[in-house]
């Protein structure tokens, strides 16, 4: 029987419109589907609290999507190229197929991974699929990297549109290696249970990704254009989760609010076109985070990096709460305590006052990220 393939599955917990799954899958080969949950290399960046509880249910579902289809979803912990390297060695496996990440610590961790596949003589292959276009698509005429967005987002709608998503590919062949239990992770706490309002607000996993795009669709899209400004209306996608767990592909979410627009017409067009710039500005962050991987802890512009910026732990803790005395403020913060959402002007209005109006830097300039 020829070795399997490790498909690596990082934030991208699908099986639709996942290039690496299905490239696996064209092989003939076996399938050993695998999620790492490292810690140790993002270090302060690890996943948090509310996206920990997140991260179990979205497995669970995952889990429960491959075992429909005969498989099992190998959970593994700890530093994912030692992880990598020891599953190779038990599984004989030919190659780990994943989708290119790009965060900062991302580039180090791949290179590690191609060097222990190296080691063995097994390929690592790495796709396309979190971004469109990629970091590197969409530079100026003179090669660099864009600072602006509206010139950049120009210059991603002059380029070739995205790929047409990619359906859910036929998975044959299986084969299977010991896994933690997902429970034993311990990624929902019990004592406190504080995560009642998210339970009450999300549903995470693929399907009902899906569903929430499809309901945005047909009840939010033709209005979001003004309705995403209004806080006292439920007119955004509320997607955001789901892209960033991988449960749905830009791409899938690209294609479905282009079709609407181009078959409902003139009531869809205005508010597609807004939804798509917000798509834009998401592409637009990875691409400044790539480019300028010291973004989280320098300034873009280096004549910020001397600001004076103060130092009110008391005015942290009540913005933090939602205890500030300004009700806009307030009424934002205990929503996102409570449901674990903020619309985006809400977030704005909220990063404003802390940066802005209490001079408050950012949590991991104040060392306040563990």
């Amino acid at each position: 029987m020829a070795a399997p393939i490790i498909v690596w599955f990082r934030n991208e917990l699908r099986l639709a419109d996942h290039p690496a799954l299905s490239a696996a899958a064209e092989t003939g080969a076996a399938i050993l589907p695998l999620y790492i949950l490292d810690d140790a290399t993002p270090g302060r960046f690890r996943v948090g609290g509310a996206s920990r509880w997140w991260l179990h249910d979205s497995l669970a579902a995952l889990g429960k999507d491959l075992a429909k289809r005969g498989g099992r979803l190998c959970l593994r912990q700890g530093n994912a190229p030692d992880v990598l390297t020891t599953l190779l060695a038990e599984t004989g496996a030919s190659g780990i197929y994943a989708t290119c990440m790009y965060e900062p610590w991302e580039p180090v961790l791949e290179k590690a991974v191609a060097k222990a596949c190296q080691a063995r003589g097994a390929d690592f292959r790495l796709f396309g699929g979190r971004l469109p276009y990629g970091p590197d698509a969409i530079l100026t005429d003179e090669g660099n990297p864009y600072r602006a967005f509206t010139p950049f987002w120009k210059a991603c709608l002059a380029a070739d549109p995205p790929r047409a998503p990619i359906a859910v590919p036929k998975l044959k062949t299986f084969a299977e290696a010991e896994s933690d239990r997902l429970d034993a992770w311990k990624l929902q706490h019990t004592r406190p249970d504080w995560a009642g309002g998210l339970r009450e607000t999300w549903c995470p996993g693929e399907a009902a990704a899906l569903a929430r795009l499809g309901a945005f669709i047909d009840n939010g899209l033709a209005n979001y254009a003004d309705g995403r400004n209004r806080l006292d209306l439920n007119e955004t996608s509320r997607l955001s989760p789901y892209l960033h767990f991988g449960e749905i592909s830009r791409t899938q979410v690209w294609s479905a609010v282009t079709h609407a627009a181009e078959s409902v017409g003139a009531s869809t067009e205005r508010g597609a076109e807004a939804y798509l710039r917000e798509l834009g500005w998401r592409e637009f962050s990875y691409h400044l985070l790539y480019h300028f991987p010291n973004m989280p802890s320098e300034p873009l512009r280096c004549k910020f990096a001397d600001f004076p910026w103060g130092d009110d732990p008391t005015a942290l803790a009540a913005w933090q709460k939602g205890n500030t005395g300004y009700p806009i403020v307030d009424a934002a913060m205990r929503e996102l305590w409570h449901t674990g959402f903020m619309a985006n002007r809400a977030r704005m209005i909220v990063a404003s006052f802390l940066v802005k109006h209490l001079l408050i830097p950012l949590a991991e300039r104040r060392g306040l990220v563990p």
